[in-house]
Parts: C-alpha cells; sequence; structure tokens
C-alpha cells in the first residue's frame, strides 16, 4: 500500500464513521472497485484509533462528565442525567458486543457478508429506512431522556450495522428519530455510542495484531491514524452544525445512487 491509498482509505474511515454512510463499505469497496491490495489489519486498527481519538476529543466535556457522574452514581448513589447517559451508553453497547463476537467466532462477515451485492442491497434498504424515519421525525426528546427499553433497541439497531453497508451511525441515528429524538439528539447519541462501538473491535484487532508474525509499517499506521482522525473531527464538528439545516435527505439520496451504481456494476 502506498502513502496516496493510505491517506484516501484514512480519511474514507474518517468521514464515514459518523456520516450515515457506512465506513465499512467504503473500506472495502476500494479494493473491489480498483483492485487496491487489502490494506491490512494494521492499517484498520490504525483509522478505527484514529477515528476514537476524533469522538473523545470532540466531547471531551461530556465524556469526563458523564464518567464522573457514572463514579458518583455507583460509589455514592448519586443518580444524575450525566450519569443515567453513561448507563445507556453502557448498556447500549451490549447488544453489538454479544453478536459482534458471535460473527466473530463463526467470521460470518468475512465469509458471507462483505459482498458487493451485500453491500448494494443494506445501501439502498437502510436509506429507505432512514427516508422513513426521518418523515416521520416527532423529534420531542434529547438523548437524556432515553428509558431502558429505547437503549436496548438503539442498542440492537447497532448491531445490525455489523453487516456491511448498513452504517453505525446510520441505523443508531435512524432509531433515535424513531424513537421522537430530535435529529441532533439522534446524532449526539449515536457518536456517544461510538467510544465502546470503536474500543471493543479495536481492542480485538489490537490483540490480534500483537500476537501475529506480520511486519508492521509504522510510517503508514501513524499516518493513517492521524489522516482519520483530522478528517473525523472536521466531520463531526461540520454534520453536527449542519445537521438541522440541510437534514438527513443528502445522505439518503447519496447512499440510493451508491446503491444504484453497485447494481449496475454488478449486471
Amino acid at each position: 500500500m502506498d502513502w496516496l491509498q493510505a491517506v484516501l482509505l484514512a480519511i474514507l474511515q474518517g468521514l464515514t464513521e459518523f456520516l450515515p454512510i457506512s465506513s465499512s463499505a467504503h473500506l472495502i469497496l476500494p479494493s473491489q472497485l480498483l483492485g487496491w491490495a487489502e490494506q491490512g489489519l494494521a492499517f484498520d486498527v490504525a483509522v478505527h484509533v484514529g477515528s476514537l481519538l476524533a469522538v473523545l476529543i470532540y466531547f471531551r466535556k461530556e465524556v469526563i462528565d458523564m464518567i464522573v457522574a457514572w463514579f458518583s452514581w455507583v460509589l455514592k448513589g448519586e443518580k444524575t442525567s450525566n450519569g443515567r447517559l453513561a448507563w445507556a451508553v453502557i448498556w447500549g453497547t451490549f447488544p453489538v458486543g454479544i453478536v459482534g463476537m458471535l460473527f466473530n467466532y463463526f467470521e460470518v462477515v468475512e465469509n458471507h457478508l462483505r459482498a458487493t451485492e451485500v453491500i448494494a442491497f443494506t445501501t439502498i434498504l437502510f436509506a429507505l429506512v432512514l427516508w422513513w424515519a426521518d418523515n416521520r421525525a416527532q423529534e420531542a426528546r434529547d438523548e437524556h431522556s432515553l428509558r431502558a427499553k429505547d437503549i436496548l433497541f438503539i442498542g440492537f439497531a447497532q448491531a445490525i450495522a455489523l453487516i456491511p453497508g448498513t452504517s453505525r451511525s446510520g441505523i443508531t441515528m435512524t432509531a433515535g428519530l424513531l424513537l421522537g429524538l430530535t435529529r441532533t439528539a439522534a446524532a449526539r447519541f449515536s457518536f456517544l455510542l461510538s467510544i465502546p462501538a470503536i474500543v471493543l473491535p479495536g481492542g480485538l484487532k489490537s490483540y490480534e495484531l500483537a500476537t501475529s508474525q506480520l511486519p508492521v509499517d509504522w510510517t503508514m499506521i501513524i499516518l493513517g491514524a492521524a489522516v482519520s482522525a483530522v478528517a473525523a473531527l472536521t466531520c463531526i464538528h461540520f454534520f453536527l452544525i449542519l445537521l438541522d439545516k440541510i437534514g438527513f435527505k443528502p445522505f439518503i439520496y447519496y447512499r440510493l445512487a451508491l446503491g444504484a451504481i453497485l447494481v449496475f456494476l454488478m449486471i
């Protein structure tokens, strides 16, 4: 992999991790459509670490407040809205963690779900689901109002995103809209939920990397992580600013167009 491929893939990861258009699809497709060599496990870890750093930097105040509130809840019994939100992120992560371990054990994604046909289908299907949810959105609640059943609903929606082309951020925002969250609240909770969702597979991939005998190109690793972090940080900032103005329609149209192109290429 040369530096240009590394930069482009890192930008793709940084942007698409938090936009409702599927980062996994955009990382899989270049190798299948352009004939690029697979970027490898080490680079995948690097760009996901970059995305994680971006969301931690952008939501640093919220994350610190949630951690403090969670410990106050557990150790002192002080129940606050930030503590409740921290619990929501924790419980909302369980479904994707359990399903992810099952998928990894049976190698479901690697053996069955990375095909262009699957990505085309899920790209179009979940674009239509997001369209439906966006059109019927009531936008009457924020992320602090989530109840146990709401958290599980969003958590199980996130587990569906293990299928390439679904989009983790897209499906969790869709679920949030269906529950009556505002567009911004749905996006903010999706971004907070991404922290453990990135840490879990990232930790697994890091362990696989540490125990493998493959050589590591640290220049590409550092480059990928840095570019991904900058792209993701920029994406989060402008997405939250523009969301109430432009809504989800541009991303829905993009997904439909991408899905149509993939279908055309398969014919």
